[in-house]
């Protein structure tokens, strides 16, 4: 196993850097380093941004419309994009159900749905979880009942992230009550402006309007919008989890953090105490170790061998994480950080003498991360998952 990066994917890393710098909005950048509010204009930009150059669906295949390729460069990619301050990909399009349509999905529905993937102009969100329904999605009752050409569509999904600027919308679905709670699932696509769909906000603790419950009465959906087989769709799930639950773990995202981390430790005055940077300390071995276990991965795939199934070990280490950093900066920020009125920290209004501008976002997202040991499956849940997958 080499863990060092070969002069041919140094060069590779140099050619992202320069592109992101030359095409990386300053606006969007400023907004991503100081942890404030992106609009969907901003997100949507900087995808449509990626699209042109063909990178939106930065791991997708060359026969998709993407660049083609390996672990080691996309590993690369996002890292630069991270580090530069670019907005995280939405990734309920080009890292979700694209994988999933590639893999399953018929000639017809690849054609029609990739290309405004890849282009950033179609945006997606996932119908996964219900009232009663989370890290145990087996239970999910969504309905769907076969009506000739099409789907009835009944039931509701909730914290349906940023669901109210969704074009089309993923679902796990009930189609078969008759057997196991698994074998009786289908994946549906969804066009979120048809009859029947309500998208209700949840706002959260924070002020955000970032998740929502969506709510299906009588939907017609075509047939045609089944992904691969009926009753299949646990399948197709597990393959999409996969993917989510790497993207959670974002080691990229969590290296810049730990910067911002020490501008704010430093700002506060915290930084000269040996305890709080020992904490940072140790935050830091825990990233690098993080990053070593994704690098092991990608030796491993880029060698050919088989790596070990460490999705779930990713999600739970890297939200623990994300949750420590957020947590850190709290601490150094004091009580400057408490304001997290989103309307006043837009205004300005905590000036230098009052506290800095850094500390108006922290709480926000403080409470905001509290999330990340939860969704994309619990970690509890992914603990047992490891204990009988990996561990035997």
């Amino acid at each position: 196993m080499d863990l060092n990066f070969t002069p041919e994917e140094l060069a590779f890393r140099a050619e992202i850097r320069q592109w992101v710098a030359e095409n990386l909005p300053k606006d969007i950048s400023h907004k991503v380093h100081n942890a404030l509010r992106l609009s969907k204009d901003d997100m949507q930009r900087w995808a449509k941004i990626l699209g042109k150059k063909g990178w939106h669906g930065w791991a997708w295949p060359k026969q998709f419309g993407g660049p083609g390729w390996n672990a080691v460069q996309r590993h690369l990619f996002e890292e630069e994009c991270a580090l530069a301050g670019a907005p995280r990909v939405v990734p309920f399009g080009p890292v979700m159900v694209a994988p999933v349509i590639m893999a399953f999905g018929s000639p017809e529905q690849q054609q029609r749905h990739l290309p405004g993937i890849m282009s950033g102009e179609v945006w997606w969100s996932q119908g996964y979880s219900e009232p009663g329904s989370g890290s145990d999605l087996a239970s999910v009752k969504c309905r769907a009942e076969r009506q000739g050409d099409k789907y009835l569509v009944n039931g509701q999904k909730t914290w349906t992230t940023l669901g109210q600027y969704g074009d089309w919308i993923f679902c796990l679905v009930r189609t078969d009550t008759s057997v196991k709670p698994q074998a009786g699932i289908s994946f549906l696509l969804i066009d979120m402006k048809s009859p029947g769909v309500t998208v209700r906000p949840i706002i959260m603790l924070d002020g955000e309007h970032e998740v929502n419950e969506v709510f299906f009465d009588n939907v017609e959906v075509p047939a045609e919008n089944l992904v691969g087989e009926e009753n299949k769709g646990w399948t197709y799930a597990k393959y999409l989890l996969a993917h989510e639950r790497t993207n959670i773990a974002d080691v990229n995202r969590a290296k810049r953090e730990l910067e911002r981390l020490k501008r704010i430790a430093k700002s506060e005055g915290m930084f000269e105490d040996q305890r709080f940077r020992d904490q940072i300390a140790l935050l830091e071995v825990d990233i690098v170790a993080l990053e070593m276990m994704v690098l092991r991965v990608l030796s491993a795939e880029k060698s050919g061998k088989q790596s070990l199934d460490v999705a779930g070990l990713l999600k739970i280490r890297g939200s623990e994480i994300q949750q420590r950093y957020t947590e850190l900066m709290m601490l150094a920020a004091g009580p400057f950080a408490l304001p997290f009125i989103q309307e006043a920290m837009e205004a300005g209004w905590q000036g230098d003498h009052i506290g800095a501008a850094h500390c108006a976002p922290l709480a926000s997202h403080y409470f905001n991360y509290r999330k990340t040991t939860i969704y994309g499956g619990s970690n509890e849940v992914q603990r047992n998952i490891v204990a009988q997958t990996v561990l035997g």
